[in-house]
């Protein structure tokens, strides 16, 4: 089980993450989606808010095609490089493949950060708390119980 997280927060928040759904069931088969939630920007504080959400994929690609193909779907729906942790209409991070550790050049899985991002866990909680992250050893729902999350709010399901 491959495990995504999609955010934005610039423009039709909620269209462009819909969008990147849909092109998501492309690559493969969507077996669990979480509703989306409404975060504070990390990192970067003065840029708008953003809907997050994850999702739970099985695909035949291997970690850097599917990279390829999320940087794909990226373009497609008109991201724009910006600064880091900045602002942008869509991103598409991979999470965790299987229980993989893995490193190239333009990835590395699981994703690095994730275990400080309440906008990371709320979603990713919903529909796997039980998956146990393999370089930590600890479930996504004790990750979760490390980091506030006050300010995250559920947005809507999709």
């Amino acid at each position: 089980m491959i495990y995504l997280s999609l955010g934005s927060n610039l423009g039709d928040r909620s269209g462009y993450i819909d969008h990147a759904l849909k092109e998501i069931a492309e690559l493969g088969n969507i077996k669990a989606q979480s509703a989306v939630y409404e975060t504070p920007p990390w990192g970067k504080e003065d840029q708008p808010a953003f809907l997050n959400m994850a999702v739970a994929l099985e695909t035949e690609l291997e970690p850097d095609e599917l990279l390829y193909k999320i940087k794909q779907i990226e373009e497609k729906l008109g991201r724009k490089e910006r600064e880091h942790w900045g602002p942008r209409e869509i991103d598409i991070d991979i999470l965790f493949y299987d229980e993989l550790r893995y490193l190239s050049q333009r990835l590395t899985i699981p994703h690095p950060l994730l275990h400080e991002r309440a906008f990371v866990l709320v979603p990713l909680a919903e529909i796997a708390p039980d998956f146990t992250h393999p370089v930590f050893q600890e479930t996504i729902a004790d990750l979760l119980k490390a980091v506030a999350r006050d300010d995250i709010k559920r947005y809507q399901n999709l």
